[in-house]
Parts: C-alpha cells; sequence; structure tokens
C-alpha cells in the first residue's frame, strides 16, 4: 500500500459546525486497514429528511449524534485503494452509505466528502454507467424495504411525490401491482408521474384504501388517512415524523385500521435494489432535479430544504481536490 495513501490521509468535506452553520473545509482522515477501501467520491445526494433536521437543530436525541459532523449517506464513488482483505480492486464503482473515519469530527453519515474509507462490508458495487443516479441506492433500497416482506399489501395510495413517493410507486408497478394514486398538494410537484395519477386529496373521491403508504412526514395526516382506508387497511408510515404521531381512536377502532413503522433500509434490500435498477425494472431516472459543485455546497443545502421545486440535490465533486 503506497506510504501517501497510508499517512496522511485528507479530504474536503461537508461539515455542519451547528443548526444552519455549514461550511466545506479538509478533514483528516483514517488510515486504512486491510479490511478498509479508499473511495474517491464523485457524487452525494443531501437527504430531506434526516439531514434537514440535523441541519435545522430540529433532530430528536439519536445514538451518535452531534456537532461537528459530516452529513451525507447518499454517496457513489470509484474504488482508488482496497485492502487485502477486501475482496474489491481499485477502479470499481460502488455505492457507500457513508463513513466514519474523520476523527474528532462525527461521522455519524459521513457521506459528503470527496474522499473517504470504509470497511469494505458497508460498500456495494454498482454498474460503472451509474453515475450521480447511484447515489440515490439508498433512497430506493427505503422504498424497497417497506413494501418487502411477507403479508405486507402493495400500496394502492402513496401519500407524498417527492422522491421516495415516486420511488414507491415505481416499485409497485415494477412487483406487478396495479398503479397507485398519489396524492400531492405542492402543484409543483405533482408532475413527473410514470404510469399512475396525481391526485390531490380533495379531487380524490375514495375511501377504500387497502394500503396507504405515506412518504410525507406529515404527523398531522393520520386521521384524514383513517377516514381513506376500507376496514381492516393499513398505513404504512414511511417518512420520519419528528413530531408524536396521535389519532382520534374512534374511527381508528371502527376501521379496525392497522399501522405499521418502515424502518430504515437492510442490505439485503440494497442488494436486491441495485438488481432491479441494473435489469431495467427499476428506473433511478427523473428524480435528480439539481445539481452543485461541491464548492457551493452551503448554499445547495439551504436549495434542497427550502425549495419545493427541488426533488433531490446531487453535490458533485469532480471538480474538488
Amino acid at each position: 500500500m503506497p506510504a501517501s495513501m497510508t499517512s496522511g490521509l485528507e479530504s474536503q468535506a461537508v461539515i455542519l459546525r451547528g443548526a444552519r452553520d455549514l461550511c466545506l473545509d479538509t478533514v483528516a482522515i483514517a488510515a486504512p486497514g486491510p479490511k478498509d477501501l479508499v473511495v474517491e467520491i464523485s457524487h452525494s445526494g443531501i437527504s430531506t429528511g434526516t439531514e434537514k433536521l440535523f441541519w435545522s437543530g430540529q433532530m430528536p436525541p439519536f445514538p451518535g449524534m452531534g456537532y461537528p459532523l459530516i452529513p451525507g449517506y447518499e454517496a457513489a464513488g470509484e474504488v482508488v485503494e482496497a485492502g487485502p482483505a477486501t475482496g474489491f480492486s481499485p477502479g470499481e464503482r460502488v455505492f457507500v452509505p457513508g463513513a466514519n473515519c474523520y476523527g474528532e469530527v462525527k461521522g455519524l453519515f459521513g457521506g459528503a466528502a470527496r474522499r473517504l474509507v470504509t470497511d469494505a462490508d458497508r460498500v456495494t458495487r454498482i454498474d460503472a454507467g451509474l453515475k450521480a443516479e447511484g447515489s440515490l441506492l439508498a433512497l430506493a433500497a427505503t422504498a424497497r424495504h417497506a413494501l418487502a416482506g411477507l403479508d405486507r399489501a402493495l400500496p394502492d395510495l402513496i401519500v407524498g411525490h417527492g422522491v421516495l413517493g415516486r420511488l414507491l410507486a415505481r416499485l409497485t408497478i415494477a412487483a406487478g401491482g396495479a398503479a397507485p394514486t398519489v396524492w400531492e398538494i405542492d402543484p409543483i410537484r405533482q408532475g413527473g408521474a410514470e404510469g399512475y395519477e396525481v391526485l390531490t386529496p380533495d379531487s380524490d373521491p375514495r375511501r377504500d384504501y387497502t394500503a396507504i403508504y405515506d412518504a410525507s412526514g406529515n404527523a398531522g395526516l393520520l386521521d384524514q388517512l383513517i377516514t381513506r382506508i376500507a376496514r381492516g387497511g393499513e398505513i404504512v408510515l414511511a417518512g420520519f415524523y419528528t413530531q408524536p404521531l396521535q389519532f382520534a381512536f374512534p374511527p381508528a377502532f371502527m376501521k379496525e385500521a392497522r399501522l405499521r413503522i418502515a424502518a430504515e433500509w437492510a442490505r439485503e434490500d440494497l442488494h436486491a435494489t441495485r438488481q432491479l435498477v441494473e435489469s431495467g425494472a427499476l428506473s433511478l431516472e427523473g428524480l435528480i432535479t439539481h445539481t452543485s459543485a461541491a464548492t457551493d455546497a452551503p448554499k445547495a443545502y439551504q436549495t434542497a430544504f427550502d425549495d419545493p421545486a427541488c426533488l433531490k440535490m446531487i453535490i458533485d465533486w469532480s471538480a474538488t481536490a
């Protein structure tokens, strides 16, 4: 292993120093071991869920949280060095769900960096043709995790037409399910449907949905959603909710409603999603609306969180040392 790669490693990285205090700076990186990869990141995504909560200072207490931290758990890049026990080779394109290699700077997520070191077990090979779209694999795996498993009905209603809602709809169709209805109240986000219909709740008369998947993260919708399910129907909470969830009991009692919380993706979801993408069954096209150079990261994060026209912001690291 060349000495230049085993000592004195540094990288440009996005650093969140506190609420709404974000910058691009140089950080030291831990030396790689025999089971580690050094990955040069080409693209990383900005999460408008958990990362926005850290950025705004609204994240509830969470294991490992604190500032300063490097955000990002949606990163794609190229292996530039592979330890002898990794089974990888330099030049392979991979998806990386973050890293924790930055010393005193917390890597709770850790993917928003030009170069990182990570255990090879956390990395997934992806097709070399997947450029910026490769960073979407975690979000697609999150959608797949919500759908997969025994006795889980595919959604016939999805709430929210952001990236997660679109992926849920695409995966439902890819699984052979009937095209779901999608609710979206923001006119900017109502376009872009592929094989399914997008409605506002007020224009949808149905009251017999079997499975409603909420991808909005809006904790105040439960009462409304309960009135829309059939008896014994299920509501799946696929977003991330910072406020306590509550609902009126009598309507839920009458409907014998079921609630399920979809957790984060597991490794098998990542592999299954990659296969769907590489086989052509699942398209990741049309989900990235904004791309920014890493040098403009503070502005990019602000846009990602505040601009409703921004479905997905991608940080391009290619011009960064």
